[in-house]
């Protein structure tokens, strides 16, 4: 079996692929790209065996990669600064699921989750009625009616 030049850029591509699942850094899939773009190009009539153009292909295919990559790498991996887990709550609206009595303990639902919650400062909050999450305290909500 003879190899042609799209062959060899198509199992370089390939291998840069899987190097890139083993280590996840966004530079060896835009060598994978590169090439595997290379491989396409190098089977038109306008490319054929020409190895200089190839390889110019390669470079600016793969460079053009890796800045796409780097800016969708940056866009992941930066921190939007957010609250997450039980803290982003904190602001959303919720319903009374079982009334909040004077300075005890009741639920209201939050994003399709039950939790238990006081009122903020100790007031009875009927059954149905919408609460806004003000903070976190352990395990419970700390809510106030909301006024609509």
């Amino acid at each position: 079996m003879i190899l042609l030049a799209w062959h060899v850029w198509m199992m370089i591509g390939i291998g840069f692929v899987i190097i890139e699942i083993f280590d996840p850094a966004f530079f060896f899939i835009s060598l994978g790209i590169g090439a595997i773009l290379t491989g396409l190009f190098s089977m038109l009539p306008l490319v054929g065996n020409s190895i200089p153009l190839q390889i110019l292909i390669f470079a600016i295919i793969s460079f053009i990669a890796f800045l796409f990559m780097r800016k969708l790498g940056k866009k992941m991996l930066t921190n939007t600064g957010g609250e997450t887990n039980v803290y982003a709550l904190k602001g959303k609206t919720g319903t009374v699921t079982k009334e909040i009595p004077r300075e005890g303990k009741g639920f209201v639902k939050v994003g399709g989750e039950e939790w238990s919650a006081v009122e903020e400062d100790q007031q009875a909050i009927e059954l149905g009625a919408k609460v806004l999450v003000q903070g976190i305290d352990g395990n419970k909500l700390i809510v106030v009616k909301k006024v609509t």
